[in-house]
């Protein structure tokens, strides 16, 4: 229905894609942001937010599709939010990942004379995750077309993702394309079980029920850890659904669960407990073994980040003489991967529980030039900690989102290292960054890697060497 004072914009040409994943067009000289569509499409848009510089909406109707476009594989897409880039071809993605790091490196980072590297595609578009987290819900996600049919909601429990922007609301997931197999199954298998046996889905609202989430992870060693995660403690169902699971999935090898009664989902500070095999799976990269727990991070696209890695070592050109800093280091991934090629690597990062995993890492693959660090990155460098541990010639950096706190950057120029490797999720506050460090840094590399198909998101990985 047509909002009042919106207009419906009929027979708009999509031009370009831009931030966030959305389309663009431009109408009477205004930008119109548009998701769900491709460049070369012809739209019915109906204007659901309105600015002076800009527009916002979203198609009623695909007047004629762009030559480029191609069918979605999904039959979720459109509706829970991931995979927005289906329509647009593998290749076409990719440049558009690419031109989206150039044009951050010369806007944001203000550097226009260093040629971006082709990026690196990925072998596998689909099922390349190697975790994936479903939330139960009392009351799924319900389409147009079933409540203008009128007629009653006979199964309003959904097992799977949050629709955008509607935080009580889940989809319902029949097939997700982003985890191989046993994930449909195993997740299909679950939400069976819970409705035949009147297991309790969680509500949201309320914050009531006894299912909360589930949590599938997946290992390159064939290794399988699921997590069911409960609202409350009732050890007669907990035992149930469990015991279905270990039952109808042998191939299980970590089979945990946990009572989470907060509001949030977070089970950072929760007691994990293991109801069979081990409570960890294994995942392994150039001969290196990683312990994954319950509460471990690991980069999601076990294939890509193998190449994400080598890269920044490669960026990185040590020698074997050299003390490397690996900052905001998670499990110790990065520090493991390039401990054989420097003298010695020092890690650090805000959560304990990674730290511990990092060690642990680093025993299990008998790697004894390694030491870590817990605390937050701004308080824990300064000149006590470089003389404690070492002038760093080398900085290897992998922050979150959200970029460098200023006095992290002021540390890291403080501490003048020969070179940084800055690894980022996020192009825009890596390019920030990038300009913070630059009066004293050169940038000489930069390699976009594409770690997650059909969505907007692009890793990339910037080499940058000191000012002489």
């Amino acid at each position: 229905m047509k909002q009042k004072n919106l207009p419906l914009l009929e027979q708009v040409a999509i031009t370009s894609v831009a931030a966030e994943g959305k389309a663009m067009a431009h109408v009477n000289g205004v930008v119109l942001f548009v998701p769900f569509a491709v460049p070369g499409d012809v739209v019915d848009v109906q204007v659901s937010k309105r600015r002076r510089r800009f527009m916002e909406g979203y198609v009623t109707r695909l007047v004629s599709p762009s030559p480029q476009r191609v069918a979605p594989f999904c039959e979720h897409y459109g509706v829970c939010g991931g995979c927005k880039w289906q329509p647009l071809p593998y290749p076409e993605q990719l440049r558009c990942k690419q031109r989206q790091v150039e044009e951050q490196l010369a806007r944001i980072g203000n550097i226009r004379d260093v040629k971006v590297n082709s990026i690196a595609g990925a072998e596998k578009t689909t099922f390349y995750r190697n975790k994936l987290e479903f939330t139960f819900s009392s009351k799924r996600w319900v389409a147009k077309d079933e409540l203008d049919a009128g007629a009653p909601i006979s199964d309003p429990q959904a097992l799977g993702f949050h629709i955008p922007l509607k935080f009580d609301k889940v989809l319902d997931v029949k097939k997700c394309y982003l985890q191989a197999d046993p994930s449909n199954a195993i997740r299909l298998s679950v939400k069976q079980f819970a409705l035949n046996h009147g297991l309790e889905f969680f509500d949201l609202r309320a914050q009531a029920g006894l299912l909360r989430n589930l949590v599938i992870r997946t290992a390159s060693t064939g290794e399988v850890m699921v997590i069911v995660v409960f609202y409350r403690s009732d050890e007669e169902q907990i035992a149930m659904l469990m015991q279905h699971l270990q039952r109808s999935f042998p191939e299980v090898t970590s089979l945990l669960y946990v009572v989470n009664g907060k509001r949030n989902d977070t089970i950072g500070d929760q007691e994990v407990v293991c109801f069979s095999g081990r409570d960890h799976i294994f995942e392994e990269m150039e001969g290196l073994r990683f312990k994954i727990g319950a509460k471990s991070f690991y980069q999601t696209n076990s294939e890509q980040a193998r190449k994400l890695y080598r890269i920044a070592r490669d960026f990185a050109q040590l020698s074997g003489s050299e003390v490397v800093y690996d900052l905001y280091a998670g499990a110790g991934t990065i520090a493991s991967f390039v401990s054989k090629s420097a003298k010695k690597v020092v890690g650090v990062e805000y959560v304990k529980e990674a730290i511990d995993d990092a060690r642990a890492n680093a025993r299990l693959n008998g790697i004894g030039n390694t030491v870590f660090y817990a605390g937050d990155m701004k308080d824990v460098l300064n000149a006590g900690f470089v003389e404690q541990n070492g002038h760093p010639d080398v900085v290897i950096l992998d922050p979150p989102r959200a970029g460098l706190h200023p006095d992290v950057a002021q540390a890291i120029l403080k501490a003048q290292p020969q070179r940084i490797v800055y690894v980022s999720c996020n192009p825009a506050t890596q390019m920030r960054d990038i300009a913070l460090l630059s009066p004293r840094y050169a940038t000489t590399a930069v390699q976009p890697v594409d770690m997650f198909p059909h969505t907007h998101h692009v890793e990339n990985v910037v080499a940058m060497r000191a000012k002489n």
